[in-house]
């Protein structure tokens, strides 16, 4: 419309100027005088309406059609709620001012209706209105990356299902540590998760509970994934060292042949051991093992065939080695109890955990949370009671890994890639 009235303007201005006489023009008298007739009353001389006035008029009329033309009707805006713990969909629809017929409607005509009802606390459902206030869209942000978006069309619903690629950045942290790697990998700006996804990778030549001491450092290269500038989440590491009193561990991320990914050092060695270092990360050791140990209960020598892990309550605890749980109860004496049999040679049990997160007879691999650290049974204070057993006979978790299987290594073939 705006263009209409500037192309008509335009032409009024061409009209004029073609219209109007030169200033070099002069007019002229006719030689012979017509007579005047009534000389006293003036005559009203006939004017015929000119190509500027009628353009004139044209445009005047444009400017009016446009004025007369309805606003485009404005998009309403989305109404966002959060899902609460305990909610539903017929909840949220009578919390946003829907009836549960809005819902019948969307989940039973929509293509992908049915995946609405698969709401879960901290997702958000956002609402959109048509101008006479009823629901036009719902658009359900499951994550940062996916949304499903469902409009009103003739006889229901539809669907459109909506993905973002994030922005992958590198980037590198350089880590001493003073009092523990935790501590000094947050200081660095690593998250949580990065940092125990670290002590996972190097946890088969480092006991975290341990081996580091002050003046140890860790390099890691990682990636970090991006939304509108905004860092959405940790990506993977792709490769770290640690320097444990001089000795330097490298490892870096490698997907072989076969399409897995994994952690190997320079000379194509297997970060990941047949069994961890230790199975829970970040504590300390309070009591060894010990055949000859004067129990602090019952004030008695009895055997302590394992290693206590001092922990706070709730510390992860991991499986030490792929494995099956071949028991997960409790017991007076170990509290809360997992057992993992390791192929037909070797066991590990952890007890007095806080809680179990495993059943009996489920396979789990290395590293996998199996419980959390606690104080049942009988102990006198939040810990893991870690033991290892070869063929039967309980062997000491601190020292055994010498005379475990050694880490595959890559094939030759594989090595210049």
């Amino acid at each position: 419309h705006h263009l209409l009235a500037v192309a008509a303007l335009s032409a009024l201005v061409a009209i004029g100027a073609a219209v109007t006489p030169s200033g070099d023009v002069k007019a002229k008298r006719s030689s012979a005088e017509e007579p005047l007739h009534d000389a006293a009353l003036p005559q009203t001389p006939s004017v015929k309406p000119t190509e500027a006035a009628i353009a004139s008029e044209e445009l005047a009329g444009a400017v009016d059609a446009i004025k007369a033309e309805p606003a485009p009707p404005k998009s309403q805006p989305w109404e966002e709620f959060i899902v609460r713990s305990g909610d539903n969909l017929s909840l949220l629809f009578k919390r946003a001012g829907f009836s549960t017929q809005d819902v019948y409607q969307i989940v039973n005509t929509a293509p992908q209706g049915r995946s609405l009802e698969r709401i879960f606390p901290g997702q958000t459902l956002a609402f959109m209105r048509d101008e006479s206030g009823a629901l036009a869209a719902v658009r359900h942000t499951i994550d940062g990356l996916q949304s499903m978006v469902y409009r009103r069309m003739d006889g229901g619903f539809s669907s459109e299902q909506i993905t973002r690629e994030p922005e992958l950045r590198q980037r590198w942290a350089t880590v001493e540590i003073e009092s523990s790697l935790f501590l000094a990998g947050r200081s660095a700006g690593m998250s949580s998760n990065l940092i125990m996804e670290v002590a996972t990778i190097f946890g088969g030549v480092i006991d975290f509970a341990l081996d580091p001491r002050r003046g140890d450092t860790m390099e890691v290269l990682f990636e970090e994934l991006y939304l509108d500038d905004e860092k959405y989440a940790d990506g993977q590491v792709l490769a770290a060292s640690y320097t444990n009193r001089g000795e330097r561990f490298d490892a870096f991320r490698y997907i072989d042949s076969n399409g897995v990914a994994s952690y190997y050092n320079a000379d194509g060695v297997s970060m990941r051991k047949a069994f961890l270092m230790a199975p829970v990360d970040f504590t300390r050791i309070s009591s060894n093992f010990n055949p000859k140990r004067l129990h602090p209960i019952y004030k008695t020598v009895r055997p302590h065939n394992g290693t206590d892990y001092a922990a706070p309550r709730g510390t992860p605890v991991f499986a030490a080695g792929d494995g099956r749980v071949v028991e997960a109860g409790y017991s007076r004496s170990n509290g809360n109890y997992v057992f993992i049999q390791h192929g037909e040679r070797y066991l590990t049990k952890y007890l007095h955990l806080n809680k179990r997160k495993v059943k009996t007879g489920q396979r789990v691999v290395q590293s996998q949370v199996i419980g959390t650290v606690g104080s049942t049974g009988a102990a006198t204070g939040p810990h893991l009671h870690y033991e290892f057993l070869v063929a039967g006979t309980h062997r000491n978790p601190r020292t055994i890994h010498k005379s475990l299987p050694k880490a595959k290594s890559l094939p030759e073939g594989e090595m210049p890639r």
